[in-house]
């Protein structure tokens, strides 16, 4: 599987941005799909996720209200809305895929097999 992550940029605060993640290689409608995060200096943290073929979609505190995610199983891509941005969520954002991850591991970034490259979100102040 090869992911591509894609939509990140320059923006101020209260702005918005959506991401995309597209798969190749499989189909990734059936995996748990997820974004993380990375700022400078800073452990990788998760963001949101789409638990398998269920739907659930779940956030990390700090963003929830604000970000939103989704899939189209049609295109094989994953995106994530994120609105109400805040110079603390500047980071680098991954894409991550799993098809054997259980529920209670979504968080966990060392449970993904699948990366992709990361796209650079930066809000200015």
């Amino acid at each position: 599987v090869q992911l591509q992550a894609s939509g990140g940029g320059l923006v101020e605060t209260g702005g918005s941005l959506r991401l995309s993640c597209v798969a190749s290689g499989r189909t990734v409608s059936r995996d748990t799909v997820a974004w993380f995060r990375q700022a400078p200096g800073k452990e990788r943290e998760f963001v949101a996720a789409i638990f398998r073929s269920y739907g659930r979609a779940y956030y990390a505190d700090s963003v929830k209200g604000r970000f939103t995610i989704s899939r189209d199983n049609a295109k094989n891509t994953a995106y994530l809305q994120m609105n109400s941005l805040k110079p603390e969520d500047t980071a680098v954002y991954l894409c991550a895929v799993d098809s054997a991850i259980i529920m209670s591991s979504m968080t966990l970034s060392h449970q993904y097999d699948y990366w992709g490259q990361g796209t650079l979100v930066t809000v200015s102040s």
